[in-house]
């Protein structure tokens, strides 16, 4: 009888670590305009190889291609490009803030840029968002001011939220960006929370929400998931697949095997899966999802490809365990180059207008910046003691107020 082979455990790998040339030679690409473009309201069933496929609409001359290439008006490209201009030199400035220790931790989203700030324009002001630590483009594309921001991460006296909550972990009410947690995955549960009770009130407001390919492991991921089908949430469910966590590549959360758009397939959901660094393809996909969302035909998931360039924080080192190269050879290139090629294309943006508007968000980011570190950064704040005691409880109980007096010599 012959002996039996001895089982192996299959533990995914990178195709390239630290000294290798990086390789991408068998991802699968499909050419821009290539996925045909269904009807917002098409069946389930109808929209299944969707997963399989990646949604372009930029080809590498920069023109706009096939049905899914979205009639936006000149103005509208170009706040997509100044916001994400803005979103990139906010972030060196803040990266370089923190190696100057005037805050304690920062993320970038260099590369990731079009996700935030396309999703952000394609969907309703008034939209609820419940993002992960890496859209803050999502609030500079709402136009909320970098200068707020800036002073959250320095938890200094303009700190709307009187540094209790880590850096980069913004809350904002006035625009529906809710409270970034550091607990992976809550925000998907609660933002199918949050669409379902719209949809109870007959409003007509939806839901995003956005977490990263590793987060697709959590359970929160799943129970979203279901919920969202069953009641016909309306609401978009973002999988930021940046090919990286901390430093695991996506293939240990599962995306070696399958996508992770095929996943919606198992909950009789519609996956899309498209290039994160294309603004157009981000913006026609979220538009036709939220089209779908409004009309009462329930939630779409949205596998958005793209690749983190930086580091995944400022606790990170990504060159012990990818190539330090491996950004530049991603073939689906940088999400402002790639608009700016369509816009040199179209005729209507140029080499000398590009620098001089990357000269202007250069300067907009040095004054926000100089104003908030005239109010304080990390260890210089000097916040109001008496702030302790604020937001806990709607009354402050008696042996608090008892407290707060004897601290302040009341």
């Amino acid at each position: 009888m012959k002996k039996p082979e001895s089982l192996r455990l299959h533990v995914p790998e990178p195709k390239s670590r630290p000294g290798h040339s990086s390789d991408f030679g068998e991802m699968h690409l499909s050419p821009a305009g290539a996925i045909p473009r269904p009807a917002a309201d098409a069946a389930e069933s109808k929209l299944r190889e969707l997963p399989y496929g990646l949604i372009r609409v930029l080809d590498d001359a920069g023109q706009a291609c096939g049905e899914w290439a979205p009639a936006l008006p000149t103005e509208t490209l170009l706040k997509g490009l100044r916001a994400m201009m803005l979103t990139r030199a906010f972030d060196e400035r803040m990266m370089r803030a923190q190696r100057q220790g005037k805050t304690s931790f920062y993320m970038k989203c260099t590369g990731e840029e079009a996700v935030a700030v396309a999703q952000a324009m394609a969907l309703h002001p008034d939209d609820m968002l419940f993002p992960s630590y890496r859209q803050q483009g999502l609030l500079i594309a709402r136009d909320w001011p970098i200068l707020d921001m800036m002073c959250q991460l320095y938890s200094n006296s303009a700190d709307r939220l009187k540094g209790r909550q880590l850096p980069v972990m913004y809350s904002v009410r006035e625009v529906g960006f809710f409270s970034i947690s550091g607990n992976l995955g809550t925000q998907f549960p609660q933002a199918v929370g949050w669409a379902m009770a719209s949809a109870i009130k007959n409003d007509t407001r939806i839901a995003a929400s956005w977490i990263g390919d590793g987060t697709t492991a959590e359970s929160d991921f799943h129970h979203a998931m279901t919920f969202a089908t069953v009641y016909r949430a309306p609401v978009i469910l973002n999988v930021v697949n940046n090919q990286w966590a901390i430093s695991s590549f996506q293939g240990i959360a599962g995306g070696e095997s399958a996508t992770f758009a095929a996943r919606a397939i198992g909950y009789g959901m519609p996956g899309l899966r498209v290039d994160g660094n294309d603004f157009l393809a981000v913006y026609a996909a979220t538009q036709w999802a939220a089209e779908r969302a409004r009309t009462n035909h329930g939630p779409t998931m949205i596998e958005l490809y793209t690749y983190r360039a930086a580091p995944h924080s400022t606790s990170d080192d990504p060159n012990a365990y990818r190539p330090s190269d491996e950004a530049a050879h991603w073939p689906l290139g940088d999400p402002i180059l790639r608009l700016k090629q369509h816009l040199i294309a179209s005729g209507i943006w140029s080499d000398e207008q590009h620098a001089a508007l990357q000269k202007e968000v250069e300067d907009q980011v040095k004054v926000a910046g100089r104003e908030a570190e005239r109010i304080g950064t990390l260890g210089s704040a000097n916040p109001d003691p008496s702030t302790l005691f604020e937001d806990v409880f709607k009354d402050l109980p008696v042996h608090l107020r008892r407290q707060r007096d004897e601290m302040l010599g009341a």
